[in-house]
């Protein structure tokens, strides 16, 4: 049997911790390879962990056939939905792979199936066109979709790299992206303790920031209020003005 690795496929979703590799590598020299390969034609789509194992020892697999793709959207979407159903998979990974669905339903072609396939094509995925609906598909918060968007367009590679090892809350990450890149790779180097004071410095900051043009707002309503009661008071200086005018001429003076 010819199984090809594609190595787009390979690299999708996030690969195993070394220690996640060792305890399935243990599973399989003890139990076997006891879940079928999922092949698409000769492209291997799930199992590329346990075929790489299975090739190293010589061990015996079994394969299956999903004769229901049709692109390679297909694929892809089969393959995010099988992840975000794993417990194993953290926060932050579910978070991006829902917001991956997000977009290949967003612009995907429907494909039509050939008639003679004898295969009926796949459902039609739920769309996600909200925070909220890509949040329940992470089961996470629509917050947390929110701060994963931020780490995702402004977090310096070495940032996102620390979130995916835990080495920071993707809280604390959203923060820290807001750094530019270079403090954010120094605040990496510096360990847990740099990352997670470079996070309060810039939450400090933004309160700071959020108390100062509360005051410059405050006292823009007080200035507002005075040019208004000047305002007020020229207009009844002016009326007592043409009155006092008015009894003068009455007057004769």
């Amino acid at each position: 049997m010819n199984i090809t690795v594609n190595d787009e496929l390979r690299a999708y979703i996030d690969p195993l911790t070394p220690e996640e590799m060792q305890a399935l590598e243990r599973s399989i020299l003890t139990e076997g390879c006891r879940d079928a390969l999922v092949l698409w034609g000769e492209v291997l789509v799930d199992g590329h962990n346990r075929y790489g194992i299975c090739q190293k020892h010589g061990l015996p697999f079994q394969t299956v056939q999903n004769t229901r793709f049709t692109s390679m959207d297909d694929v892809h979407l089969w393959m995010i939905d099988q992840h975000l159903g794993r417990r194993s998979v953290s926060d932050f990974q579910r978070g991006v792979l829902a917001l991956r669905k997000k977009d290949i339903v967003a612009s995907r072609i429907k494909v039509v199936v050939p008639v003679d396939s004898g295969e009926a094509a796949l459902p039609a995925p739920e769309k996600l066109h909200t925070r909220e609906s890509i949040a329940k598909a992470a089961r996470i918060s629509s917050n947390t979709v929110v701060q994963i968007e931020k780490i995702q367009k402004s977090a310096a590679p070495e940032l996102v790299e620390a979130v995916k090892q835990g080495t920071i809350s993707i809280n604390a990450a959203a923060a820290v992206a807001s750094l530019p890149s270079e403090e954010q790779i120094t605040a990496v180097a510096g360990g847990k303790k740099e990352l997670q004071q470079a996070a309060k410095r810039v939450r400090e900051g933004v309160r700071e920031a959020k108390v100062t043009a509360q005051r410059v707002s405050d006292e823009g309503e007080d200035n507002d209020g005075l040019e208004a009661q000047v305002r007020r008071l020229k207009q009844q200086v002016a009326a007592l003005t043409a009155e006092n005018e008015g009894l003068k001429r009455q007057l004769g003076l």
